[in-house]
């Protein structure tokens, strides 16, 4: 297909995780956007492998979540190996119970989560133009012009915004001199996509193997014996040109203390990993998603995840901004609320990624002798595994110090700004088990009065979103149960009281407050969320 001079809502830069997502969220909150990438077509190479809950969430917003999970592989555990032996083994099954519908990490290949998303948008008539490049782009006041090579035109696009989707090359972010600040690690690293016979790896178990000089990891696939193996190249393999998989062969079997008996290899790569973040993710009417604005180790799963939720955060209020349902400024909370994240991000996956490839020989030391003991004892504890699945997930990730959530409630487990708890329903009405998540299925805000109301206060509610929010809110009732308790208790709402819940579109909560009052929801609303009214 090809690409006309047009003027277009919202041009997307990046046809990767990230900018198909933004598509994806957009197109869900009636927004149309063009998307273009400078590669040939789909691929099925791809470096990200682990989607975490929180990303698993949103495609079942989108209502493609029975697919991914059916061609996925939730992982049931991980070893850690030194010199060979395993020094310690946790399982990871379920460790998540009671946080989210998907109490796991699912080994997902990065290829097919763009399958997925590509098919959302074949469904809502949003095609990618392939091998097209951004080579230009200029802001004039209420709109960016684009300069784009297809094939051998030239076209030129208009759009009154535009998001940088293209990774960490990113030319939106160079056209737009923004500073990619951080470094790049100094080692080399390998990643293969193989098919193994060694029986003695199990197939449901992320296992990491590490020596004095080098480490392995290995990370079984959704298909059959077939596994992504990442590690980091010794000096003199860094050094030789055109390395393939048999130069590594070698290296692997040292690490691993073990032959490693390849049966095919389907893809294999040499790359350096690097940390770094862009100054700031939006220039007037550019955006950075995903890795045009931050890059870092893989440690934890975390690139690929990150991106989606840029996307998602952004997708809601831009697409609100363009439906004029809500103020411009809504579109500054995009950065005050995902910058922070990345930043703690980097922190966090340097400190572990510099720990596990240090070679001083102290260090190795603790590697070898005290760390695997010390992770047996945290794991042991409950508290502990609750924690670490709240981070790696990222259903832990808030924004509670975003100025466009208001708490208004003496909550101190859940506040606003923090993600809607998942928690079980039973719908008395219905004689049906539901969850809160479930209630959030629609495009836009969701609306939740807990606890006991009158007829009268149920229809003045109802009047009052009919007549200003038609159109952006959703309502939903839930009276004092016995079925219900824990969704009460997890609010800390006692007996005979009320809460008010505005929940937003990325199911973080908006609004908290203890009572139920118009005139409060209604200055959160108009006032420091930026809800126009109907």
């Amino acid at each position: 297909m090809l690409l006309t001079q047009q003027h277009t809502q919202v041009l997307i830069i990046g046809a990767g995780p990230s900018g198909l997502m933004m598509a994806a969220q957009l197109l869900r909150n009636g927004v149309q956007p063009i998307i273009i990438d400078n590669k040939q077509g789909p691929t099925t190479q791809s470096n990200a492998l682990v989607v975490q809950a929180r990303s698993l969430e949103i495609y079942r917003q989108l209502g493609i979540i029975d697919g991914v999970i059916k061609n996925g592989n939730p992982v049931k555990g991980a070893s850690f190996n030194i010199d060979g032996k395993e020094k310690a083994r946790f399982r990871l099954t379920d460790i998540g119970n009671g946080q989210t519908p998907y109490p796991f990490l699912l080994l997902y290949q990065q290829y097919k989560n763009e399958r997925a998303l590509l098919d959302y948008l074949t469904l809502n008539c949003c095609p990618v133009y392939w091998d097209t490049n951004l080579t230009a782009l200029i802001q004039t006041g209420k709109k960016v012009e684009a300069k784009l090579q297809s094939g051998e035109e030239t076209v030129t696009i208009t759009c009154d915004w535009l998001i940088g989707a293209d990774g960490a090359h990113s030319a939106v972010r160079k056209q737009l001199q923004i500073p990619f600040t951080g470094d790049t690690y100094p080692h080399e690293f390998y990643l293969a996509d193989v098919e193994l016979d060694n029986a003695e790896l199990d197939e449901d178990y992320v296992q990491l193997f590490l020596n004095k000089n080098s480490f392995a990891g290995f990370f079984p696939m959704p298909e059959a014996r077939n596994y992504r193996v990442i590690g980091n190249l010794p000096n003199d393999l860094e050094t030789k040109q055109d390395l393939e998989i048999d130069d590594v062969l070698p290296l692997l079997d040292k690490t691993a203390e073990r032959r490693i008996n390849l049966v095919q290899n389907n893809w294999f790569t040499v790359y350096r990993l690097h940390h770094r973040m862009a100054d700031k993710f939006r220039d007037q009417r550019c955006f950075l998603i995903g890795d045009a604005a931050h890059i870092h180790s893989p440690v934890g799963g975390q690139g690929m995840n990150t991106g989606l939720q840029d996307a998602y955060n952004l997708g809601w209020k831009l697409a609100g901004v363009i439906n004029n349902q809500l103020n411009e400024a809504v579109l500054n909370s995009y950065a005050a609320e995902r910058m922070p994240v990345a930043k703690t991000l980097l922190a966090t996956t340097d400190r572990v990624f510099t720990l596990i490839m240090a070679e001083n020989w102290l260090v190795n030391l603790v590697k070898k002798w005290v760390l695997p003991k010390l992770l047996n004892i945290i794991w042991a504890q409950k508290g502990t595994r609750a924690g670490f699945f709240k981070r790696i997930s990222q259903t832990g990730i808030t924004y509670r110090d975003s100025n466009i959530n208001l708490h208004l409630s003496n909550s101190t487990k859940v506040k606003a700004g923090g993600r809607l708890p998942y928690l079980k329903v039973f719908d008395e009405k219905k004689q049906e088990e539901t969850d809160l998540h479930q209630w959030c299925g629609k495009p836009g805000f969701t609306f939740i009065a807990l606890g006991n109301l009158s007829d009268l206060d149920l229809f003045m509610l109802a009047k009052w979103i009919t007549q200003n929010y038609p159109a952006t809110i959703n309502f939903f009732y839930l009276p004092q149960s016995t079925k219900n308790k824990t969704v009460f208790d997890a609010f800390e709402i006692s007996e005979g009281r009320k809460k008010a819940l505005i929940i937003r579109p990325d199911m973080h909560i908006g609004f908290m407050n203890d009572v139920v009052d118009i005139d409060m929801m209604d200055n959160y609303l108009l006032n420091v969320m930026g809800l126009k009214p109907f």
